[in-house]
């Protein structure tokens, strides 16, 4: 039942634009198993990475990416919900805003020349909501988190909306240990900083955020607080028929409810930062830092992404007082009931390539779920 879905995404785990692995400066293993795609191991322009994706819904609503190059290394991972549109169209557009911005700017990436290609991205995807309203309304209401780390003569830019995170695994002097580090801000309304946001910014609605069956939604609907998409809880025009009813507010929007404004952290790389993990939320409801860490850290880099996707399946299958293999046994959709999509990237740093300011040539570009 699986097979055509299998030979229909196959191709997913390809480089494009730029030849065959060999010509990209790919190595190591690619493949599925089940439901699960990965690439297990490749070289980017500061060092390694192992990716892998997981799908659980009917469509998969996860995107993710990596571009090396002149602008250094970009990685992206879009989470969609409501339906795949928001995180596709994020992967297709967010990396050549960056690249437009960035272009302006003389070749130089700057804190604002990434805010900047997330604000044409949101337009972007807004404007497409307008010209396909009358035909499909339903895009109104998908929307995306998006994580992005940028490397870029031997600084890490981290952006996000919504709440996929990354975590730095650095070495702890000479006692080969490695300690988790967090670099990214997540918008979710189960954070209660999150909550006093929309409280200050929404002081006058009581109902800016209402816990729904132990969890905290914004206006009762949704759990992340900023994104790419979801214009239905930004703009007037898009919270109305024929929307879903669930999705429609009962009181007039006077001001945008959910924010597409990333934040920002820049951390200049250290020679003991070893490795990064990005992934969406779907692995730390499983994982927490410590433990993701210490999975890529005590195993052969080669399977890192795949490694920690699996450990996140056996943790949501013991909750569930199941075996592993049972829970491989569950198609796409049926799974959702488990577990959420994943998808992880782990970035292995090479401080000396960083030192030396390497530039992926030829470029590299790896993007997941390439066929729609």
């Amino acid at each position: 039942m699986l097979q055509p879905l299998m030979n229909l995404l196959s191709p997913c785990w390809k480089p494009f634009g730029h030849g065959d692995d060999s010509s990209a400066g790919i190595v190591g293993r690619e493949g599925k198993d089940g439901l699960l795609w990965f690439r297990d191991i490749g070289r980017y322009g500061s060092g390694e990475f192992s990716m892998a994706v997981v799908q659980a819904n009917q469509i998969l609503e996860d995107q993710s990416q990596i571009e090396s190059g002149p602008l250094g290394t970009f990685v992206g991972v879009y989470d969609g919900h409501g339906g795949p549109d928001a995180a596709r169209y994020v992967c297709d557009h967010l990396f050549r805003n960056f690249q437009a911005a960035s272009s302006e700017s003389q070749g130089i990436v700057t804190a604002e020349t990434i805010q900047t290609a997330f604000r044409s991205t949101e337009e972007g995807f807004t404007a497409m909501v307008t010209d396909l309203w009358n035909t499909r309304p339903q895009v109104a209401t998908t929307g995306t988190c998006c994580l992005v780390g940028v490397i870029f003569q031997q600084t890490l830019f981290v952006a996000n909306l919504g709440d996929s995170r990354v975590v730095l695994g650095k070495k702890v002097g000479n006692t080969g240990g490695v300690a988790a580090i967090q670099l990214s801000t997540e918008h979710n309304a189960n954070l209660e900083a999150v909550r006093h946001e929309l409280k200050e910014l929404h002081p006058h609605d009581p109902q800016i955020v209402v816990l729904k069956h132990g969890v905290w939604r914004v206006k009762g609907i949704i759990q992340v607080s900023r994104s790419i998409g979801d214009v239905y809880m930004k703009h007037a025009q898009f919270n109305r028929e024929p929307i879903n009813p669930k999705f429609r507010l009962p009181e007039p929007m006077h001001m945008p409810i959910l924010s597409a404004n990333p934040s920002i952290l820049t951390h200049p790389l250290q020679p003991n930062d070893s490795f990064l993990i990005f992934a969406s939320d779907g692995l730390w409801e499983h994982l927490n830092n410590d433990q993701a860490v210490e999975i890529v850290h005590r195993s052969p880099r080669a399977g890192s992404a795949k490694r920690l996707i699996k450990a996140a399946l056996q943790e949501a299958a013991r909750k569930r007082e199941m075996r592993y293999s049972d829970l491989r046994s569950i198609d796409k959709k049926v799974r959702r009931h488990f577990h959420d999509d994943i998808t992880v990237i782990v970035l292995f740093l090479n401080s000396d390539l960083i030192t030396r300011g390497t530039v992926q040539n030829p470029p590299l570009s790896i993007r997941s779920a390439l066929n729609h």
